[in-house]
């Protein structure tokens, strides 16, 4: 984990040495103040030179105006590094959660996504930050501070260091408690944003139901559970710091008496007996960073491990090694003995054959459960069949990447998601870098064109968090809008008018059968009304196909297109 950690630091190494070096130069510097007041008390003030003591004193100053300087740029430019990373970081994960199946976000829960990709890593650029200069700058600090009281004073040196094990025992255990603790603390805080989440984002059915002191209840559960884990922690915390403080206190105690008694018999200067305690600070403050610390590092260490854990996630679904570009498809579109299931014991494909010639416009159709969805869900590889073959123009789905397959297929769901931002965007999510003209053409190809006169920003109008300021079939023909504007060879229409009224839905059954000409049509329907121009009917019941034919054909025969369509 820390060698993977490492990695992040490589491309920001001219600010990593810069924050890095200005913290070692202001430890070095914080080590040469108490031999500075040393030297004033011993040396300056009994030669009773004002002018030598003044000028001494200004250096001194200055000292401390560099050091001042340096303590700046290490809070800046240090915390500009863990950004940095922290930033890569949530861009790497974001880019690696794009990727992801869909069967993977069958089972994830969104509010805990949010909290991997937002607090885990800003805990995670702290670390990237204080980490490496804390750890040296600690060590060096010991030593340093060590090694000067040494030479001042040797027997009151051994008898400070002898209480460093016992302080570093403690910390390292207190710090091994908060690790727990913190990953507590996360996994309280992703169900925290998934109750938060599922409340707002339901609260029309929140409202419609009632049900406002249920969710309030539950909401009180996590919150509560929240806040024990908090509390826990910083208990911990406080017991540590307690501890820290007390001891370090406890060893300046032990320190003046005993220091008293060597100035006493003269062997220890009053200018060195200051000093030496001035040291013993000195020395102890790299226990107390540690213990400062403690509160930080174990965030960032259990974030980066729950990054790793996301970044470990391989999607189920992704460009073979062999894979390449698809050239310009035509259509053809074969399934091979494809049976598909979400669980072992849940089939919902069963052997389905089937060749759709280019062009074509199929529509399939049968009982809710049926599998026609999840069929279709298989073309632009969203799921990957358990077994069988798909190939489209005669190339296996698995032989061409992601994006070159996926830019061919369009889509058009009866669950339609807009984002929130405007009309036009959501139009032009279609085809990215569409003119005004090709975002004007597709809007009124899918009669969007009167709404959009009649609204005072038009284009510009702001739909609101998942299309909440339009209705159910001005979001539907958004997305229609979007797949004309994509133009793709082959089409997936899955329940694509089923929100529009009467009047409208022949309006966007004539503009659909436009643009289905010249292009592969797979249509997923219920009201069989819409269909009846279709090539050829596809009746599926309990993943497989019962029946073929056209919608007269299928009429005569009687069987369970004409038990559907009475």
């Amino acid at each position: 984990m820390l060698s993977e950690f490492i990695t992040y630091y490589r491309p920001h190494m001219r600010l990593f040495w810069l924050d890095f070096g200005c913290a070692v130069l202001s430890g070095l510097l914080e080590l040469a103040f108490p031999l500075a007041v040393t030297f004033f008390i011993d040396d300056l003030l009994p030669r009773g030179d004002w002018s030598l003591t003044l000028a001494a004193a200004g250096g001194l100053l200055a000292l401390y105006a560099l050091n001042t300087a340096l303590t700046a740029i290490v809070i800046y430019w240090g915390h500009k590094l863990g950004i940095n990373i922290e930033t890569e970081m949530r861009a790497r994960a974001f880019d690696h959660l794009t990727r992801l199946s869909w069967r993977w976000y069958d089972r994830a829960r969104t509010g805990k996504l949010v909290a991997r990709v937002t607090r885990d890593l800003e805990e995670i650029g702290e670390v990237a930050h204080h980490g490496p200069e804390d750890a040296f700058i600690a060590v060096m600090t010991f030593l340093g501070a060590f090694a000067l009281m040494f030479w001042v004073q040797p027997t009151l040196a051994l008898i400070v260091a002898l209480i460093v094990p016992v302080m570093l025992v403690l910390i390292i255990f207190y710090g091994g408690r908060m690790t727990q603790t913190w990953q507590a603390i996360y996994g309280r805080v992703g169900d925290f944003n998934v109750r938060l989440e599922e409340a707002l984002g339901g609260v029309r059915v929140v409202q419609a139901f009632g049900n406002e002191s249920h969710e309030n209840h539950l909401f009180a559960g996590d919150n509560a559970r929240y806040r024990q884990a908090k509390l826990d922690a910083y208990r911990i915390m406080a017991a540590s710091s307690a501890i820290h403080y007390m001891g370090l206190r406890f060893v300046q105690v032990v320190v003046m008496v005993i220091g008293a008694g060597f100035v006493l018999n003269g062997s220890l200067t009053t200018g060195g007996f200051v000093g030496f305690l001035l040291l013993v600070g000195v020395f102890y403050r790299p226990l107390d960073k540690i213990a400062a610390v403690i509160e930080t590092y174990p965030r960032g260490i259990a974030g980066f491990r729950r990054y790793l854990e996301l970044l470990a996630t391989d999607p189920e679904i992704a460009d073979a090694a062999t894979a390449t570009e698809a050239p310009a498809l035509r259509g053809d579109i074969r399934f091979d003995n494809i049976r598909f299931a979400y669980a072992p014991d849940r089939t919902i494909i069963d052997g389905i054959d089937l060749t759709i010639r280019a062009g074509e416009t199929v529509a399939f159709v049968g009982p809710s459960g049926a599998g026609k969805t999840s069929l279709l869900a298989l073309l632009p590889r969203f799921y990957e069949p358990t077994e069988g073959r798909i190939t489209i123009d005669g190339i296996a789905l698995q032989d061409m990447t992601l994006n070159s397959l996926r830019r061919q297929i369009g889509l058009v769901s009866q669950d339609v998601y807009l984002f929130g931002g405007t009309l036009r965007d959501n139009i032009a999510y279609g085809r990215l870098g569409a003119t005004e003209a090709e975002i004007l053409h597709a809007a009124a190809q899918a009669q969007l064109g009167p709404m959009i006169d009649s609204l005072p920003d038009g284009l510009d109008t702001i739909v609101g968090e998942r299309g909440v300021m339009l209705s159910g079939g001005q979001k539907q023909r958004v997305a229609i809008a979007r797949a004309f504007l994509k133009n793709p060879p082959i089409l997936i229409l899955d329940e694509a008018t089923s929100a529009l009224d009467t009047a409208t839905e022949r309006e966007i059954q004539a503009a659909l059968d436009a643009l289905s000409i010249g292009r592969t049509t797979l249509i997923i329907a219920h009201r069989l009304g819409t269909i009846r121009h279709a090539d050829r009917i596809v009746v599926m019941d309990q993943g497989r196909i019962v029946e073929s034919g056209t919608d007269a054909e299928l009429r005569d025969a009687g069987g369970v297109y004409a038990r559907l369509a009475s």
